[in-house]
């Protein structure tokens, strides 16, 4: 998989893709991520990509030529039965897990573009036939974090970059409580105890309570 990101902060990636199992996946080759940063996209020599809205408003708008140009590049000369562009916006489709394993099985590259300040021109979206995704019914500072959700969500439904299929949440018996060691913990002049049930060698009775809790 081959994530192509457009955006004016590639850096704010940076930590994000150097821990855990997303630096493993990368290492590994499981996944690849490019950037392509408007400000390398735009003719004006002082590298300016916004501008102010028509119709006026508050702050300022990406406009789409250098965005487009970023796009393009990212694209390339690839079969589009292959490629998902992604457009970050709160009245798209809502990302979910079911979002995220049909594009894992679909698609070999997926593009993300990243909106700032008051968003990205909207002939962007339609020249592109990208498709509008939100990842929550709430608004951020820009699209990078929702990039760095799909990655994470996506990368890990990869085969290989959890080492086992079962690791996957949705597709195992799990449960939302889960313990260790020790199995009494004192705290606070309290005692807190693993449900006994964890206790009991009983795999039946045990698959039962993930499925209730």
């Amino acid at each position: 998989m081959h994530f192509h990101i457009v955006t004016l902060f590639p850096d704010s990636f940076e930590s994000y893709l150097g821990e855990s199992i997303i630096k493993r996946a990368v290492l590994d080759k499981k996944i690849k991520v490019t950037f392509y940063n408007p400000r390398d996209f735009t003719k004006d020599k002082f590298k300016r990509v916004d501008q102010k809205p028509y119709g006026g408003g508050p702050g300022m708008v990406l406009e789409a030529e250098s965005v487009l140009r970023a796009a393009t590049k990212a694209i390339g000369r690839k079969n589009r039965r292959h490629v998902k562009v992604i457009f970050f916006e709160p009245g798209g489709t809502q990302f979910n897990t079911s979002y995220a394993d049909k594009v894992s099985k679909q698609c070999k590259h997926i593009i993300m573009i990243c909106g700032r300040y008051e968003g990205i021109d909207a002939r962007v979206k339609k020249i592109l036939r990208a498709e509008a995704v939100t990842v929550g019914p709430y608004t951020l500072t820009g699209g990078e974090l929702p990039a760095m959700l799909v990655l994470d969500c996506v990368t890990r439904r990869l085969p290989g970059v959890l080492g086992s299929d079962k690791s996957v949440e949705e597709r195992r018996v799990s449960s939302n409580e889960v313990y260790t060691r020790p199995e009494a913990l004192h705290w606070k002049g309290k005692n807190y105890r693993v449900p006994k049930v964890l206790l009991s060698g009983n795999h039946n009775e045990i698959e039962k309570w993930k499925k209730c809790h």
